[in-house]
């Protein structure tokens, strides 16, 4: 599945931060992104994230801007006209739509980040997730998984594992840190991910079937 037999450090200066914009969630989340956040501060590295101004997204925000860290918040028109970009933001690119959010994001960065959040951090996980196995993003994926709350998930991941909608090597597609002092580690050493992974999308059926890969 690897482009080699060894691995290389993958160079990063700029990583996609999904994660929460919700208000009332719990300190230990947000404490998490805001250490999150000093790393890439202290590693020079810039965030390209959804220009949330509060949860999560406004603190990673707020402490990357208190650092003098380089910060790009990338939103669709209709959520600026609600009032929920950061507006603190030097870098702010507005959009027409969700999708063209999460595909600039995703193009900007070097890594994914994927931390604590509700439905719209899910999705933006999957689409990421899923487009690796097809080998349309190759570059690495952790998920931040801060006092277990991706447990449910990864278990999830696991039992489509086991019942054949992913094969084994696909469980290689993400990795998992579950403190922020992992995270840039995990993303430095990932091996490389093929270009050609569309040709391991389909999964095999015990009885020799071949049958699609849930999506």
């Amino acid at each position: 599945m690897y482009s080699c037999g060894f691995i290389l450090p993958v160079m990063i200066s700029n990583v996609c931060v999904f994660a929460a914009s919700s208000p009332g969630i719990s300190d230990r989340y947000l404490e998490a992104g805001k250490e999150m956040a000093g790393i890439l501060a202290e590693k020079d590295i810039s965030m390209t994230y959804g220009a949330g101004s509060v949860g999560i997204m406004g603190v990673m925000a707020d402490e990357l801007l208190d650092r003098n860290g380089n910060v790009t918040g990338i939103i669709p028109g209709f959520m600026k006209e609600m009032g929920w970009a950061h507006p603190g933001l030097k870098d702010l690119v507005v959009v027409d739509t969700m999708h063209e959010r999460k595909s600039l994001m995703m193009e900007k960065a070097d890594a994914i980040i994927s931390m604590p959040g509700g439905v719209g951090t899910l999705e933006e996980l999957l689409e990421a997730i899923t487009l690796k196995q097809l080998g349309k993003f190759l570059k690495p994926i952790v998920i931040l998984n801060t006092g277990g709350f991706y447990d449910p998930l990864l278990k999830h991941f696991e039992e489509m594992i086991n019942e054949h909608f992913m094969r084994p090597l696909h469980g290689k597609i993400w990795q998992v840190a579950s403190h922020p002092s992992e995270v840039i580690e995990r993303i430095e050493n990932e091996p490389d991910w093929d270009p050609q992974a569309i040709k391991y999308a389909a999964v095999e059926a015990n009885i020799g079937r071949v049958r699609t890969s849930g999506q």
